[in-house]
């Protein structure tokens, strides 16, 4: 009997911790897919595969080629086009699938947080809330949101460099987490930031900048995590999926 193929919608933590879970098994074949879009993204263990499907149909095409036999969407929290597709496709072929989506942060005591819907909406709240300097780890792809606003200085994180349109007043920090919280309360108090702005990515690797925004009273901007396509269920936890890869496969 050939081993059952599991397509892993990949890039997170998650998706590594997935794929390394499941790699020593005999009856599982292991395919992580890579949108691409990070230079140097790291060894996995099984197949790997980079680069986009063509959307939902050319995903239904994938699956069917490579007869897939379980598929789990574990892409960041914010890919939502991805997850649209594979929701689509999944339907398409009858493969069944899961979300492996990490639980987004919640605001405790002392939290100065401003949520909304959108980068958008992060945007036009700024002006709004007095701050003059800004901390942006919303991602090289969002920075066009913010890219009118010229009475403002921002000092934006980002794993690779940004490409334009960028705010006027651009500070480009390259760095990748985890973060720590002392390294998150001296660049806030070295950059003088008045406001961060960051979306609910979940997760420990960019936690840190969060408690030292806590600690020093910084306004958070907190902009909302999608919800997944109807109909898919989600776990939260890689030890979750693994008695669903049992039933699926």
């Amino acid at each position: 009997m050939s081993a059952a193929h599991l397509l892993i919608l990949g890039g997170t933590t998650e998706a590594r911790r997935l794929a390394s879970a499941v790699a020593g098994r005999p009856e599982l074949r292991v395919t992580s897919s890579l949108a691409g879009r990070v230079a140097r993204p790291g060894e996995l263990p099984g197949e790997v595969r980079i680069g986009g499907f063509g959307g939902a149909d050319g995903l239904a095409d994938w699956l069917r080629t490579h007869q897939v036999d379980a598929l789990v969407d574990a892409t960041h929290p914010f890919a939502e086009a991805i997850s649209a597709h594979a929701a689509q496709a999944a339907a398409t072929t009858g493969v069944p699938l899961l979300a492996l989506r990490r639980p987004g942060w919640q605001p405790g005591p002392g939290d100065r947080w401003h949520p909304v819907g959108s980068l958008d909406e992060a945007a036009a709240l700024l002006p709004e809330l007095g701050g003059k300097r800004i901390f942006l780890t919303t991602g090289r792809l969002g920075l066009p949101a913010f890219a009118a606003l010229d009475g403002l200085h921002f000092v934006v994180r980002s794993v690779e460099e940004p490409e334009p349109p960028l705010p006027r007043h651009a500070e480009i920090i390259l760095d990748r987490g985890p973060f720590t919280v002392d390294g998150e309360r001296d660049l806030l108090r070295e950059r003088r930031i008045d406001v961060l702005v960051t979306k609910d990515s979940g997760g420990a690797a960019t936690v840190a900048k969060l408690v030292a925004a806590r600690e020093l009273g910084v306004p958070v901007v907190v902009v909302g995590r999608p919800a997944p396509p109807p109909g898919v269920p989600v776990a939260t936890d890689v030890g979750d999926v693994l008695p669903w890869l049992d039933r699926a496969c």
